[in-house]
């Protein structure tokens, strides 16, 4: 018989990703010859621009495939230095960037530096899934405080302070939010910072993956920009996967002090190395390139938002408010609770809505307790116009059928 491995008490602490499994179930039905349509993967449906995309034929031609420096090439960390100081009034130098195989990579290539048993990390829930569970790798404590559509999913000051403790390292502060879509404005990030300046062992990692995705005039700004006495102690994270439609290419990048770059690069050197030289090499181009396609994107974004909050407050017992970034609606489902499903199945919580959506009328989302706020749900709307329309048809049709 064969023996049975014993798995670290790390992995014990973590859940699988909600959202790949949504994604990786309606791909499953998919196959199977079901018609369903998935509304849980965060990925543009647009291709990678072919200047992008040529760059990086370019470097595989030039023989630009071998290994790199752990933590990027230079090139591309320059791109990103010239990226910061145009578009958010950041000076950093080469040596205080880290380029990491994807903003995930990012994020856990910095918690793990710098994180210990007892430290405690504050998320503003709704938050990104992978942001409790890999601060739960680490050992440490990840503290949710709950911010619900009274404060429009956003951390207010008050909220904050009275979270913090004597454990706290860090704050991950998400703008434009996954799953809301909530984006902070400049004077609620000032409010923030007021708090942060008179606690200074709280650091700030600031996820700003979203940041060219912000609709209706908004005005985009990161904390360290609006309050620079928090520059020496904030992680400005960002990558190319959502504005430049590049998820599969993986590259995420952060700027921060140089003691915690180097923390992060000691960490790539023993685990991931580089990220992918090819990618890389495209990213430059990304960064360095025309921006011509971003205003496209966007308008594209904001009318499939519009489309989606207008449809979905239309549907029975759902209220969906809009937001101000990314691609995803997050409307409340609690109208819902304690009807009973066509399969005499009672909807009892926002699992369970999901659930028998998926089953009667084929639509996949995720459920809003994955992302620490039950009652709740997340859309996708980065797909067709013709998709959503047919999916917001199913989801009213499911939402009048309840009893």
């Amino acid at each position: 018989m064969a023996a049975d491995i014993q798995l670290s008490e790390a992995i014990s602490r973590v859940k699988p990703s909600a959202t790949i499994a949504v994604t990786t179930k309606a791909n499953e039905m998919k196959r199977a010859g079901l018609d369903v349509i998935g509304l849980g993967a965060g990925e543009p449906d647009f291709d990678t621009p072919e200047n992008i995309k040529e760059a990086a034929i370019r470097a595989i031609r030039e023989g630009k495939t071998k290994y790199t420096p752990s933590d990027g090439i230079p090139e591309l960390k320059e791109a990103v230095c010239a990226k910061f100081a145009r578009e958010n009034g950041l000076t950093y130098k080469p040596s205080q960037v880290n380029v990491s195989p994807g903003g995930k990579a990012v994020l856990f290539n910095a918690l793990i530096a710098t994180l210990n048993v007892g430290d405690e990390v504050i998320i503003p829930a709704p938050y990104w899934v992978s942001y409790p569970e890999i601060v739960l790798l680490t050992g440490a404590k990840p503290v949710a405080i709950s911010c619900g559509p009274n404060t429009n999913y956003k951390l207010t000051p008050e909220a904050l302070e009275a979270a913090i403790t004597q454990k706290t390292k860090w704050l991950i502060l998400n703008s434009p939010s996954n799953p809301t879509g909530a984006a902070y404005t400049r004077a609620e990030l000032k409010g923030l910072a007021d708090v942060l300046l008179r606690h200074p062992q709280v650091w700030v990692l600031t996820d700003d993956m979203y940041e060219h995705l912000v609709y209706d005039g908004f005005e985009y700004s990161t904390i360290a920009q609006v309050e620079p006495a928090l520059y020496d102690r904030t992680l400005t994270m960002n990558g190319v996967s959502k504005a430049y439609a590049m998820t599969g290419w993986r590259i995420g990048y952060a700027a921060g002090p140089e003691k915690l770059i180097g923390a992060m690069r000691k960490v790539m050197d023993q685990s991931t190395s580089n990220p992918c030289s090819v990618s890389q090499w495209a990213s430059v181009e990304a960064l360095n390139g025309p921006q011509d396609f971003l205003p496209g994107f966007r308008a594209a974004y904001q009318g499939r938002r519009n489309l989606m909050v207008e449809g979905l407050n239309k549907a029975e017992g759902i209220v969906c408010p809009k937001p101000e970034g990314a691609f995803y609606v997050y409307p409340s489902c609690t109208g819902l609770i304690g009807r009973k499903a066509p399969s005499g199945t009672v909807i009892d919580s926002d699992k369970t809505f999901a659930a028998e959506l998926l089953e009667a009328e084929k639509v996949a989302l995720v459920f809003g307790e994955a992302f620490g706020l039950p009652g709740t749900f997340r859309i996708s709307y980065a797909t067709s116009d013709a998709v959503l329309k047919e999916a917001l048809v199913r989801i009213q049709r499911f939402c009048t059928a309840l009893s």
